[in-house]
């Protein structure tokens, strides 16, 4: 009886482990894996099992970890004291999912992590168990990000806003910011750039600060002005580089007193 009481307050309770399969994904593509499920001391009823894709995302309250996607495994079952269960599972990741990783190497700023959750029949604390996921940039994705690096901005940081961008259909609450620096002695200060992937396109939304030689209000230098700029990428081989370096280029040259 007294080990049927700890088990209700997770001591000698059932545990789980996931194992996701080696290798990165990429939105779109499928997440593979197992989890393992060790029983505790007793028998005990397990009320539902699950993964859940989170995301670490910047908002109103601060930082939240927010679902991506979620994936029930097992509903109402007994789970025998001692006994060991593997269970498979697949989840599909958004085509918005953000990117982590770029040729392995971890983007500064981003938390993207798979949890599983065993719900357990009488249980003060369920068991839990999160497990860093790497999302590789998709082929256009990717050559968006190198064109930026070839041009001389180098990667600063990345992070998660919880807002929409307004004319663009977006699907996920939040949208992926990748700040790179401009190089040095120019006129522009950063570029963000942020992607709104789907099966057939991906819209390459752009950010650009400038600093601006006097400002409309008075005063000279010092001033900083934002520029948004998009374009849609649906052959992966077309050359639209050209279009990247045109319009950043442009944003560049001075057009006017204020700017």
């Amino acid at each position: 009886m007294f080990q049927k009481v700890l088990a209700g307050f997770g001591a000698g309770g059932a545990k789980v482990d996931a194992q996701l399969n080696a290798g990165a994904v990429r939105p779109g593509g499928v997440l593979r894996g197992v989890v393992h499920l060790l029983g505790g001391t007793v028998d005990q009823q397990v009320e539902a099992l699950g993964v859940t894709l989170l995301a670490r995302v910047d908002g109103p309250r601060g930082q939240e970890d927010l679902p991506v996607e979620e994936v029930r495994l097992a509903g109402s079952e007994l789970v025998r004291a001692g006994a060991r269960v593997s269970v498979p599972f697949e989840v599909r990741l958004p085509w918005e999912t953000p990117v982590t990783s770029v040729l392995g190497k971890h983007l500064t700023g981003m938390a993207v992590g798979l949890q599983t959750t065993l719900h357990l029949s009488g249980s003060v604390v369920d068991a839990h168990d999160v497990d860093a996921v790497a999302v590789e940039p998709l082929p256009a994705q990717h050559r968006v990000l190198d064109a930026v690096s070839r041009l001389g901005y180098q990667f600063r940081g990345a992070n998660l806003v919880q807002e929409r961008i307004d004319g663009v259909d977006q699907q996920l609450p939040f949208f992926q910011e990748i700040t790179f620096d401009a190089p040095q002695g120019g006129p522009l200060s950063t570029v963000t750039v942020t992607f709104v992937a789907g099966p057939q396109e991906v819209q390459v939304v752009l950010d650009v600060v400038k600093q601006v030689r006097v400002a409309k209000g008075g005063g000279l230098g010092g001033r900083q002005r934002s520029f948004l700029g998009s374009f849609v990428v649906r052959d992966v081989n077309a050359p639209w580089e050209r279009q990247l370096e045109g319009w950043l280029r442009q944003v560049a040259a001075a057009r006017g007193i204020f700017d």
